[in-house]
């Protein structure tokens, strides 16, 4: 059967992409973010997957406010770079794995999840920015991706509870494919940031690293955390934080995963970035 072996955690900041795209990443202001994802990037050559299913949110590229999922999972063949208004980033087409998405979907689905299938559309930097952080520039994506995005932009947005529990369920889908794979499901989004108002660039360094604590140690207990904590902590955006129990809520029950590597910086652009890596133990 497929296994979830490891579940990876990562800020997706757009500006990360830019200075990566644009050769700055040695810069001074954004050579700690980059030295920080380098053993992240060494785990990865050493721990390649078979399929990467990578829980992120659209941000107005595939999806807009004439349709707003709450779920929705990528059943097609490949994906392209979204266009966000100043063209799409240099990066290779995503390759799906259509038999497993739609596996995962029936699945979830018939364990009353309601998820939108989605058979075409464009996946932006909430999802190529953490694949360009573990594994750099290369010319192909090491393995299939399932792009599998949340609605976190948009009130109502769904519980960090119920994210919780999908990801119970996607772990069950994952382990009943009759396939042998070595899958990895990744959290993106966050952590602490706020784009606007009066405390647009709010950075929470305590609340963000409590997260990480509880992430980690006490997963039921952070899935029980309301929306408004998140909101008066974390800021409006920290809300994508949710996104990252659904990783959680995926691995194995009953034991405390391996921390492979933990970081966390500010600023990044005016955000906190955060990252996990854990392993089943």
């Amino acid at each position: 059967m497929a296994r979830i072996t490891a579940s990876v955690y990562t800020s997706h900041v757009p500006a990360i992409g830019a200075a990566l795209d644009l050769g700055k990443s040695a810069e001074p202001y954004w050579q700690p973010v980059f030295k920080g994802y380098e053993p992240s990037k060494q785990w990865m050559r050493d721990h390649r997957p078979d399929v990467i299913f990578l829980v992120y949110n659209d941000h107005a590229s595939a999806f807009s406010l004439e349709m707003i999922p709450t779920f929705a999972i990528g059943c097609a063949a490949e994906f392209n770079p979204a266009d966000e208004g100043w063209g799409p980033r240099p990066v290779p087409k995503v390759i799906g794995h259509p038999e497993l998405a739609s596996h995962i979907a029936q699945s979830v689905i018939q364990d009353d999840f309601d998820l939108t299938i989605v058979n075409k559309m464009d996946v932006d930097h909430g999802l190529t920015v953490p694949l360009s952080l573990m594994c750099g520039q290369p010319d192909a994506w090491p393995c299939p991706v399932i792009p599998f995005a949340v609605n976190v932009v948009q009130y109502p947005v769904p519980s960090g509870r119920r994210c919780f529990m999908l990801g119970k369920a996607i772990r069950k889908a994952i382990e009943s494919f009759d396939e042998d794979l070595n899958v990895q499901i990744w959290g993106t989004g966050g952590m602490s940031h706020q784009l606007q108002g009066p405390r647009a660039g709010l950075i929470n360094r305590e609340f963000d690293n409590a997260f990480l604590d509880r992430l980690i140690a006490d997963p039921e207990g952070q899935a029980a955390v309301p929306h408004i904590h998140y909101v008066r902590e974390a800021g409006s955006e920290g809300i994508e934080l949710v996104m990252w129990l659904i990783a959680r809520g995926a691995m194995a029950e009953g034991r405390t995963p391996t921390v492979v590597h933990r970081f966390y910086h500010v600023p990044a652009s005016n955000t906190a970035v955060g990252h996990l890596i854990l392993e089943n133990t």
